[in-house]
């Protein structure tokens, strides 16, 4: 499958009190790993608006296994795993330094038409060109 990875080093604004990042964070994390295989693909934010879809996130799961600590790089670890009828990406959160799962997390997006909000059941033509093409 498609995948595409970044690096973060959390800043210290991301921390709670007790000095690991925020559980609301890794939403940010996420997105920023998934835009970037999006930009690979060739079907980011700009070409499904132009499109006429919106592809609202409708599911979110996160496992947490260890906490980020400050000073701690990240590297976000996308996989596009579904394509066809939804888009379902899979992600890994693992340590820079020695390589250790953090997190393991998981979106799922659907095509809804931005004229009417209606449901879309089948992913664009477009965008099951651009995946395959990369497959």
């Amino acid at each position: 499958m498609l995948t595409a990875e970044v690096t973060i080093k959390p800043q210290f604004h991301d921390f709670d009190p007790m000095q690991v990042v925020w559980h609301g964070n890794y939403a940010r994390y996420l997105e920023e790993a998934r835009a970037a295989l999006l930009d690979r693909i060739g079907y980011n934010y700009p070409e499904m608006v132009a499109s006429g879809l919106a592809w609202p996130i409708v599911d979110m799961q996160l496992k947490y296994i260890r906490p980020i600590r400050y000073g701690q790089r990240i590297r976000v670890t996308a996989t596009l795993v579904e394509y066809e009828h939804r888009l379902r990406f899979d992600y890994r959160l693992r340590d820079e330094a020695g390589g250790e799962i953090l997190t393991k997390a998981r979106t799922t997006q659907l095509a809804v038409r931005i004229s009417d909000g209606e449901l879309m059941f089948a992913s664009p033509q477009e965008l099951l060109d651009k995946v395959r093409a990369l497959l």
